[in-house]
C-alpha cells in the first residue's frame, strides 16, 4: 500500500521555521493536491517526501516504511518538476528510457517500459525526437513518461503546468487526471492555482504559512470554508468580504444596508459577511440592496463582473452579460443570502 503518512513534521532553515507539527494522512491511490500562496510550505513538503530536503523533527512514513531519513532512490517515488530536466541531446524514448539505463536495466525490459509509457501518454510518433523539437505539452509528457518507467509507489508533482499556456495547462490537467485513474497510484501535487487544485485533486490540503488550513474534497472548501483565508482563497473571482453587524435576526452592513437573516444559530454582535460574486446580482425593485459604487467592469461573455465598493470595502458581483455600468455609477446590488458564509470578525474562523 502506498499511503504517506507526515507525522508532526517540522522544518527550518537554522534559526528561521518554515513548517511546524504538520500532520497529514495521504490514502493510497489518492490524488492529494497541496495548495496555496508563495512561500506556504507546500514545495518544501513535497521535497521533504522525495528525500530532497531533511527533516527538522517528525516522521515520514510511506506504506509501513520508515523513510524520514532514507535516501531518494530508496523511497519509491518519482518526481515530476516545473522545469522538465530533459537530456537537449537525447531522444524522447533516451530520455524516458535514461534512468532504468543507469539501473542497468536489461535493453529488452527497458524498451518495452518506454513503449509501454509512450502509449499511455500518445507519445509513439515522437520517440525518435529531440527536446526541442517539441512543444511545451509534449515535454510535460516526457516527462512523466520517465516517471512512470520507474513504476514508484508515489508519483509527487511540482507545479508541473506552470511553463504552459492557458489551454495547454486546462487540456494537460486531463490528462493527468485520465493519467491516475489508468495508473490507479498515490499523487502527491503541488500547484499555486486553486483552479488546478479544485479540478484535479479527490482532496485539497490548503497551506498558509507553513501550516493546513483545512483538507477536504473541493466541494467542501468551497461550500464550507473552515476560515477567512480558506474562503477566500477557493473560488475566481474571490470571495467578497464585508464588516457587517448581526442585529435582532437581520444582517446590518456597515453602510446600513440590511438583509434577512437566514440563520438562527448566529448572536447580535460583529462578524465579517462573506459572499461570492456568483451569488450576487443585480437587484429587484422592493428586494433588500446593498448599493455598489462601481470602478471597472469585466466582460466575461456568459455574465459580466463588476468591480467597485460597498460602504468602503472591495466588491466584485456577478451582473448580467449585457450590463454595462460606467465607472462611478452605482448599482442596487441584491445577495443570496441562504448562500452567505459567517466569520469571526477577529480571528476569521467559520461561524
Amino acid at each position: 500500500m502506498a499511503t504517506v503518512t507526515l507525522d508532526r513534521i517540522a522544518k527550518s532553515y537554522g534559526a528561521t521555521p518554515v513548517i511546524e507539527n504538520l500532520n497529514l494522512a495521504i490514502a493510497d491511490r489518492e490524488f492529494v493536491v497541496l495548495v496555496g500562496p508563495s512561500g506556504c510550505g507546500k514545495t518544501t513538503t513535497l521535497r521533504m517526501i522525495a528525500g530532497l530536503e531533511s527533516v527538522t523533527a517528525g516522521t515520514i512514513r510511506i506504506g509501513e516504511r520508515d523513510v524520514t531519513q532514507a535516501r531518494p532512490g530508496l523511497r519509491n517515488c518519482a518526481m515530476v518538476f516545473q522545469s522538465y530536466a530533459l537530456y537537449p541531446h537525447m531522444t524522447v524514448a533516451e530520455n524516458i528510457g535514461y534512468g532504468m539505463k543507469v539501473r542497468r536495466v536489461p535493453k529488452a525490459e527497458r524498451e518495452a517500459a518506454v513503449l509501454n509509457a509512450a502509449q499511455i501518454l500518445g507519445l509513439e510518433p515522437l520517440l525518435g525526437r529531440k527536446p526541442r523539437a517539441l512543444s511545451g505539452g509534449q515535454r510535460q509528457r516526457v516527462a512523466i513518461g520517465r516517471a512512470i518507467v520507474r513504476d514508484p509507489d508515489v508519483f509527487l508533482f511540482d507545479e508541473p503546468l506552470s511553463n504552459l499556456d492557458a489551454k495547454l495547462r486546462i487540456e494537460m490537467r486531463a490528462e493527468i487526471k485520465a493519467l491516475h485513474r489508468r495508473l490507479k497510484r498515490t499523487i502527491v501535487y503541488v500547484t499555486h492555482d486553486q483552479v488546478e487544485a479544485m479540478t484535479l485533486a479527490d482532496r485539497v490540503v490548503i497551506m498558509n504559512g507553513g501550516r493546513i488550513e483545512q483538507a477536504a474534497d473541493p466541494i467542501t472548501l468551497y461550500e464550507r470554508p473552515a476560515n477567512r483565508f480558506v474562503a477566500g482563497f477557493i473560488g475566481a473571482p474571490s470571495m467578497n468580504f464585508l464588516p457587517a453587524e448581526v442585529v435582532g435576526g437581520a444582517l446590518r452592513l456597515a453602510g446600513g444596508a440590511t438583509f434577512p437573516l437566514p440563520r438562527a444559530d448566529l448572536r447580535d454582535g460583529s462578524i465579517t459577511l462573506g459572499i461570492r460574486p456568483e451569488n450576487t446580482a443585480e437587484a429587484l425593485p422592493g428586494a433588500p440592496f446593498a448599493t455598489l459604487t462601481v470602478r471597472t467592469v469585466e466582460p466575461l461573455g456568459p455574465h459580466t463582473l463588476a468591480l467597485g465598493e460597498i460602504a468602503g470595502a472591495p466588491v466584485t458581483v456577478q451582473l448580467e452579460a449585457h450590463a454595462r455600468p460606467e465607472p462611478g455609477a452605482t448599482v442596487a446590488v441584491a445577495f443570496d443570502m441562504d448562500k452567505m458564509h459567517a466569520f469571526d470578525a477577529e480571528s476569521g474562523a467559520a461561524l
